[in-house]
């Protein structure tokens, strides 16, 4: 009896939030239509080369710009937001994109292809961290699940730019790539409403009572090492799917002699199945813990 009047009694300030399902479906599109836009870029590599006659340094360079401004500028992005939160820099994110895919279909030189490359990097800088926010705010304490959901959204979306660049861009020529444009403006008009669910959600926070804050004491030592283990996780990660996503295309057309849409077809499947691996990985954190994830059954160190 004391348990069932202690549940009801229990205030509002410590009841946890729900799961909002629908904004979490909204961040994972979302993010879906803006890694779409931004695996554009190394899938066309083949198509920009030819154009513009690069060689593969021109085209490392391409990739090191993309990724400076997409990769480099997010922790700055966080950083700042975290401090200052801005619900509705998410539409103002692809917009920085929309302009560089634009820019990116009509770009008379290898300089304009440079800055369309960094226009769109700073859209998913800008992006990332503000959309990442509202997945965990609307995740309800099931991070993992909502994570997981955000970041297969992410990896869809990168797995079906070289299919669509594979059966539009191929076919139809470089200036197709405009039409892309369509769901840089899709996402802007989700991203909006997203950006008001989260202002909204801020505002009825700050009217609630504040919680109690559990304090981890931590050696500083042990988080800073648990911290440079995940980043070299990532790092790791991303250097080696950025390498195959920049260069498996040429690598097959010169090894296989595929053609160039084939090509893009076989890096669809390859980044597909990091979306699937993605899905699964995050209810598996949840059921089972993020250790055994990362690391594997008995693999993971101690402590």
């Amino acid at each position: 009896m004391n348990v069932s009047v202690k549940a009801e009694t229990t205030s509002f300030a410590e009841r946890p939030e729900a799961t909002v399902v629908a904004i979490l479906i909204a961040a994972s599109v979302c993010h879906g239509l803006n890694d779409t836009i931004q695996s554009l870029l190394p899938a066309i590599y083949p198509i920009l080369k030819e154009s513009f006659q690069l060689d593969f340094g021109e085209i490392g360079l391409i990739t090191f710009v993309f990724q400076v401004t997409a990769s480099l500028l997010q922790p700055f992005v966080g950083i700042f937001t975290d401090r200052r939160p801005q619900p509705f820099s998410l539409p103002v994110g692809m917009g920085f994109t929309l302009i560089g895919i634009l820019l990116l279909s009509v770009a008379p030189s290898y300089w304009m292809l440079l800055i369309a490359a960094a226009l769109v990097g700073m859209g998913s800088s800008i992006f990332h961290p503000e959309a990442s926010r509202v997945a965990r705010l609307a995740s309800g304490g099931r991070h993992g699940l909502a994570q997981s959901l955000f970041q297969v959204g992410g990896n869809a979306g990168s797995a079906a730019g070289p299919l669509l660049a594979a059966f539009i861009v191929v076919p139809h020529g470089r200036a197709s790539i405009a039409w892309f444009s369509a769901i840089a403006l899709l996402a802007m008009a989700i991203l909006w409403r997203l950006g008001a669910w989260y202002r909204d959600h801020r505002a009825r926070m700050a009217m609630r009572p504040k919680r109690p804050q559990l304090q981890l004491d931590l050696p500083r030592g042990k988080v800073t090492v648990a911290l440079s283990v995940l980043v070299l996780l990532v790092f790791s990660k991303h250097f080696y799917l950025t390498s195959l996503s920049s260069y498996y295309t040429f690598f097959l057309i010169d090894k296989f002699h595929v053609s160039v849409q084939a090509a893009q077809i076989y890096l669809f499947v390859f980044l597909f199945s990091a979306a699937i691996g993605t899905f699964i990985g995050g209810p598996l954190g949840d059921r089972f813990g993020r250790k055994y994830v990362i690391w594997g059954p008995g693999g993971w160190p101690r402590g």
